[in-house]
């Protein structure tokens, strides 16, 4: 009977978890379904929507390593309920601020209580389920995490239109206030506290490792399609130069989070059966920038975007093996600590990515004014948006060159042998 408990409890914090990374992840797309009524309520253009949206980024990636220290010091019945508060307290000034540099603040918050929920997962994960099971458990929780950001989409922008965003915040937050509350008391308390000693020297070592650095960086430059065009200017991209009605807009760009849904798993096992890691990013690369120079430059039907964007969503999964590489560089007892290094620094490019596009855009605006809100043309959008193939191409090149200087090595290693 108490081991039928115990199972129950393990199941139910796990759930509560992956839940988390499903809310944030919701969180995190919510400007592309709110961006006309954040313009118009705090009267911002372009350029100050992009340095707003990207700002979830900075929070996300600059609270990796202290959440990690957090979360291994103080276990995660406490920390994950704070961060889980954090994310609501920094969505209440979408409500009930009148000035934008208040939801900015908020947004930036949201990024750092949501920098718990993948870490949280990750040490839920191993205090409570064998080893052998880690990866098939958080491929579990990865997918409710990317369920959220396809619901996060389409659905949350029909109830919007149908109930008013005031509500659905208003649901949102309260939402996030009950999954605070239910993880608190679901979650044991850590019997013993880990030292957080040797730290500094850990992550000194991790981000002065000259091959973990390019990989993270060449795989930053990567994210554009995920962390910028789905995230938050997809739809209305897709409504100013495909002419595509709200619903569908909002619901395509979702499309990416579905094919990464199986990406994920299926990109991890084939890499993990031929080893080529850098090959099959290099693909990815190549394929996801010809999807945008088609998408930016032509007009493409609906069915062909539908599968597009599913394509792209399953190598948008490249991530995880840019991460798993950059790991193995790290030698084995740093493996946690250079994961979340490197997601961090991937994860950095967000904010890189939304802020080039606002400041295009921006600076292409001919004036025109909506209801005194900017109103931006498709050639604004279009130019602005290259920054994503542009960026994917040189994260292709800087990985091709990372593969020959591995090559190169190992010949001339072999060579020496010889």
């Amino acid at each position: 009977m108490q081991q039928h408990k115990n199972i129950i409890s393990v199941w139910l914090m796990w759930s509560l978890a992956s839940f988390f990374y499903a809310y944030q992840y919701i969180l995190r797309v919510l400007p592309n379904i709110m961006m006309s009524d954040i313009l118009e309520k705090f009267q911002i253009d372009a350029s100050l929507f992009g340095q707003y949206s990207g700002l979830y980024y900075i929070g996300y990636a600059g609270m990796h390593i202290p959440v990690g220290i957090l979360l291994d010091k103080y276990g995660p019945k406490w920390i994950l309920p704070l961060c889980m508060i954090l994310t609501v307290i920094g969505l209440m000034p979408l409500l009930y601020a009148e000035h934008w540099i208040y939801p900015g603040i908020g947004r930036l918050l949201i990024g750092m209580g949501s920098s718990a929920a993948i870490l949280g997962v990750f040490k839920i994960i191993r205090m409570s389920f064998p080893e052998d099971k880690f990866t098939f458990i958080l491929g579990c929780s990865v997918t409710i995490g990317l369920l959220g950001a396809i619901y996060g989409g389409q659905p949350v922008n029909y109830l919007m239109h149908t109930f008013g965003s005031e509500i659905v915040l208003q649901f949102i937050i309260l939402l996030g206030i009950l999954l605070a509350i239910a993880t608190f008391f679901a979650v044991p308390k850590q019997t013993t506290n880990r030292a957080s000693q040797g730290w500094v020297a850990s992550v000194k070592e991790v981000l002065t490792n000259p091959q973990i650095i390019f990989v993270c960086l060449f795989a930053g430059f990567m994210v554009g399609p995920l962390e910028g065009f789905a995230d938050v200017w997809g739809k209305e991209y897709l409504k100013s130069v495909y002419k595509l009605n709200e619903n569908v807009a909002a619901s395509l760009p979702s499309l990416i989070f579905l094919g990464m849904c199986f990406g994920s798993p299926i990109l991890s096992w084939i890499t993990e059966k031929t080893k080529a890691y850098f090959g099959f990013i290099i693909l990815s690369g190549v394929v996801m920038s010809l999807s945008f120079f088609l998408l930016l430059t032509g007009q493409l039907p609906v069915s062909l975007l539908t599968v597009m964007f599913i394509i792209v969503g399953v190598f948008c999964a490249y991530q995880i093996l840019a991460i798993y590489k950059a790991s193995t560089y790290g030698g084995e007892q740093l493996v946690g600590l250079t994961t979340a290094c490197a997601n961090m620094i991937i994860m950095t490019f967000g904010y890189v990515f939304h802020s080039v596009i606002g400041q295009i855009m921006s600076h292409l605006w001919d004036g025109t004014m909506v209801q005194d809100v900017p109103a931006y043309d498709a050639h604004a959008y279009t130019l602005a948006l290259m920054v994503i193939p542009i960026g994917l191409m040189m994260g292709v090149f800087g990985f091709i060159w990372l593969a020959i200087s591995k090559k190169g090595s190992t010949f001339t290693v072999q060579s020496r042998m010889m």
